[in-house]
């Protein structure tokens, strides 16, 4: 048998593509996230009971996702985050929560990932980043993508989980 390997460990896998409702802020994540989440999970909950609603499936909401595709080229203060809950692949629209925020529906694609399972605060994320980036490197791969992370537990959870993504592709 072959040694199990460890949760936190990088990995290559295989991830199809997620329509998501959407929202988009510039800032630093502490200014970013009180403007934003009202407006995303008002939407994603109100179409979860407009569908219950309607006698159709329903979706658990979870799964909350952040892309930061400049967070390596500008200050935190003019990051661009855009943050994503995944939502039922039929829906055809969203309900509007948050007067001036816009919630739009978008499928995010993924194909080849690269991922690691980030364990502590998000603010000591950095080395493993580096890891991450390191055995993308390694494997014959390098980033397609922006930097995504996907939220396991909630922000004062005692362990924090975050895992941390990036799209790949093999190098030419």
């Amino acid at each position: 048998m072959s040694p199990r390997k460890s949760k936190t460990d990088p990995q290559i896998l295989e991830m199809p593509a997620q329509k998501m409702a959407v929202v988009q802020g510039k800032g630093a994540p502490d200014k970013v996230f009180p403007e934003v989440m009202p407006a995303l999970y008002g939407s994603a909950y109100t179409l979860k009971f407009d569908l219950k609603k309607k006698g159709l499936p329903t979706f658990k909401v979870s799964g909350l996702r952040g892309r930061y595709p400049d967070a390596h080229l500008v200050p935190m203060d003019k990051w661009t985050i855009i943050m994503g809950l995944p939502v039922p692949e039929d829906t055809t629209s969203l309900p509007q929560k948050v007067p001036g925020i816009e919630v739009k529906l978008e499928t995010w694609a993924y194909g080849t990932v690269a991922q690691i399972l980030h364990l502590g605060p998000y603010d000591q994320e950095g080395p493993t980043v580096e890891r991450l980036q390191q055995f993308i490197s390694e494997s014959g791969y390098q980033t397609s993508g922006p930097h995504e992370e996907e939220y396991l537990t909630q922000p004062d959870a005692k362990v924090i989980k975050t895992l941390i993504r990036y799209v790949v592709k093999k190098k030419a």
